[in-house]
């Protein structure tokens, strides 16, 4: 229950992070100054959770190529996700951005030559679905760059999960969250030289929040699975859909549409069953290893 608990913590936290780079968007903020106080103000607060849990040491690696290789994919997936939740209204881009399971396992089983049966393409089919529904191709209801935003960015956080995936046979997951967040900052801070500029109290309050909630968020996420299995505390990441549309409302007064509940519930379902297929392969597994 803790773990679940934390889990919800972060994704209200994550919803909160979005909504604050959108926010600081219309007042005029850039796409670098976000992501750069995204990740310097949550430097302290990584480096901190690990001082006082794991100590300074625990962040030692032998993989420093494959942290650069991260942070490089990273930070441009970074991109792509703040774009999409600047382009397009929260929930559907938190809608979107739950395909990431679907697309995981097209390159899982593409990339890795990971076996995929028919449980896992069904599941995919059924998602894929649902993003017809919800980006309805037919209308123009959504504006075509922020549509193909969202996608590259759901692309590339798949990659990006394979390639933790392979990060995480020999680095915690604290480790990999301080690498990619001190490693980001040099080359953000040398894209600031042409962007930065002054703000307003109100704005530099907003940049302090994004920075503080992602590195909560993260901080929860790390620690959830520190409590429990993935297989209990990944469904409570679609529990940002409910914090997304509650902003959404709040701020922009924005509404989804009902072709965005239906999209959101085969997506969210597809997900679930690819998580549990997964589960259910992984314990198989263990169990050929102890008879």
């Amino acid at each position: 229950m803790f773990a679940i608990g934390l889990r919800l913590f972060a994704m209200l936290c994550l919803a909160i992070m979005f909504a604050l780079v959108k926010l600081a968007s219309e007042r005029g903020v850039h796409l670098v100054e976000s992501l750069f106080y995204r990740q310097a103000l949550a430097m302290p607060i990584v480096f901190g959770w690990i001082m006082l849990t794991q100590g300074a040491a625990s962040v030692r690696t032998q993989r420093i190529g494959g942290h650069i290789s991260r942070t490089t994919l990273g930070l441009v997936g970074m991109v792509f996700n703040f774009g999409a939740y600047i382009l397009l209204p929260l929930t559907e881009a938190t809608t979107i951005g739950f395909t990431m399971p679907i697309v995981a396992t097209i390159l899982s089983a593409v990339l890795l030559k990971e076996a995929t049966g028919i449980h896992r393409w069904s599941a995919v089919l059924i998602g894929f679905v649902g993003v017809l529904v919800v980006v309805r191709p037919d209308t123009a209801h959504f504006p075509p760059l922020g549509l193909a935003v969202a996608l590259v960015a759901v692309v590339l956080t798949s990659f990006i999960a394979l390639l933790l995936r392979d990060l995480g046979r020999t680095e915690g997951a604290s480790v990999t969250v301080f690498w990619f967040t001190f490693l980001s900052i040099p080359p953000l801070g040398i894209a600031m030289i042409f962007v930065a500029q002054a703000h307003d109290p109100l704005t530099w309050g907003i940049l302090a929040m994004i920075g503080i909630s992602g590195g909560l968020a993260q901080l929860g996420m790390t620690g959830a699975l520190r409590w429990a299995p993935v297989s209990v505390v990944l469904p409570m990441d679609y529990s940002t859909l409910l914090w997304a549309t509650a902003l959404g409302w709040l701020f922009w007064n924005e509404w989804p549409q009902p072709t965005t509940w239906i999209g959101a519930a085969l997506i969210v379902a597809s997900g679930l069953y690819i998580a549990w297929r997964e589960h259910i392969r992984l314990k198989a597994a263990r169990d050929v290893v102890v008879a």
